[in-house]
């Protein structure tokens, strides 16, 4: 399966930095989950005009009701479910004004439940794979279950994207949004530490869609937050992404062995299939045969971020389709991304069209730190103490 700001967090060197912020975890938590208003220019919708509306959208097996907000700002509207914190719709116009779907996934509950696919989905606690489903943290062994194979992936067989949230709407200034709230218990999944989560969803006046992940534990676990939306910049239910121009700031990527585990080799993108840093249709070098493509079935791989860790997003990521002119640029305070190229989707499953979704029909960008660092010492820590608060952001900016 495929996979996928802040300050900078305390440092033991450069190859474990980690955006987290010691002080108290409580008062930490909380600043984390109230997003600064930022006063910006764009189309119009001020967050007085529209606030978030709840609406319900079915009942888990145990009752549990679940809920979709949908979020309205700038010319963007993005819809938002209480299960899995999962982004049902992202609606934004292209450059005649047109609007469309332009993320993957279904109208109706049951078809979340029965898919394996994280469409849309907050992934958690740690987003992409772990090996073995295994790590030591502090000289004590813990194993996770396993979901993909040999490995555990996007936080084991039940995670974050398959539990119902708490949601709190706001409108702040010019901004309008709603604030995802959950506590993790202590050996969940078989992590370590109660894991409290806050994950503020905000679409600013310019229409932009933006992320910030918070987190705080009471003993020493591993974290890795980030989401799962599957972009078709054409509309979902168009076809596939290949015509899509993508850019990656990134000189290097993570090569991955057959179980798509990273070998732990930053490898250099220049004369391979991963170099995107001049932008190039995705479809280009994907049938190319190169062994980490075979291994993959396609693009399945954690780039490394020239960037690096940030205190606030930077971008490095742009997406365009040439048909409809609709690009998307990406911030992110994270040090990689995952770019899935949708390599798994096998013509089983319908979307909110009624159509086929088939290989490369969508397309992930999964900001995050990489794959299984918990178990690669040379990689940019995940590891979060009582007393520190771990923060993430990542912000979405789209154009017609």
């Amino acid at each position: 399966m495929n996979n996928e700001t802040p300050r900078p967090r305390t440092t033991t060197g450069p190859a474990t930095r980690r955006t987290v912020l010691a002080g108290a975890a409580a008062a930490g938590l909380a600043a984390a989950t109230a997003t600064t208003a930022r006063a910006e220019s764009g189309p119009a919708g001020q967050a007085g005009d529209r606030a978030p509306v709840r609406e319900p959208f079915g009942r888990l097996p145990d009752g549990s009701r679940v809920h979709r907000w949908t979020l309205e700002n700038g010319g963007t509207r993005l819809r938002v479910l209480s299960y899995g914190g999962i982004v049902q719709s992202l609606e934004i116009p292209d450059r005649r004004g047109r609007y469309a779907n332009v993320s993957l996934g279904f109208d109706n509950l049951d078809d979340y439940l029965g898919a394996d696919t994280f469409f849309g989905a907050l992934i958690g606690r740690y987003g992409n794979r772990i090996a073995k489903g295994r790590f030591t943290l502090d000289g004590r062994s813990y194993q996770l279950p396993l979901n993909d194979g040999q490995n555990t992936l996007h936080g084991g067989t039940e995670g974050f994207d398959k539990r119902v949230w708490d949601v709190e709407p706001f409108t702040r200034g010019s901004d309008v949004g709603i604030v995802l709230r959950r506590t993790s218990p202590d050996g969940e999944m078989g992590y370590p530490g109660t894991l409290r989560a806050a994950v503020t969803y905000t679409l600013t006046p310019r229409g932009s869609w933006r992320i910030d992940y918070a987190a705080t534990t009471d003993r020493p676990t591993v974290v890795n937050l980030t989401n799962h939306t599957y972009f078709n910049l054409a509309g979902e239910g168009s076809g596939d992404v290949y015509g899509h121009e993508l850019t990656l700031a990134a000189t290097r990527y993570t090569p991955v062995d057959a179980t798509l585990i990273p070998t732990g080799e930053l490898a250099k993108v220049v004369g391979t299939p991963f170099d995107f840093r001049a932008g190039k249709p995705i479809g280009r070098d994907i049938r190319t045969g190169h062994p980490q493509l075979l291994r993959g079935q396609g693009f399945d791989h954690n780039f490394v971020l020239d960037k690096g860790i940030t205190a606030e997003p930077r971008h490095a990521i742009t997406l365009r389709d040439p048909g409809s002119g609709r690009i998307l640029r990406i911030a992110t305070t994270e040090p990689g991304v995952q770019f899935y190229s949708g390599n798994f989707l096998v013509g089983t499953l319908a979307g909110t069209s009624g159509r086929v979704y088939r290989q490369g029909d969508g397309l992930c960008l999964e900001t995050q730190h990489f794959p299984d660092s918990p178990n690669q010492p040379s990689f940019p820590s995940t590891v979060l103490r009582p007393g520190q608060t771990y923060r993430s952001a990542t912000e979405h900016f789209f154009h017609g």
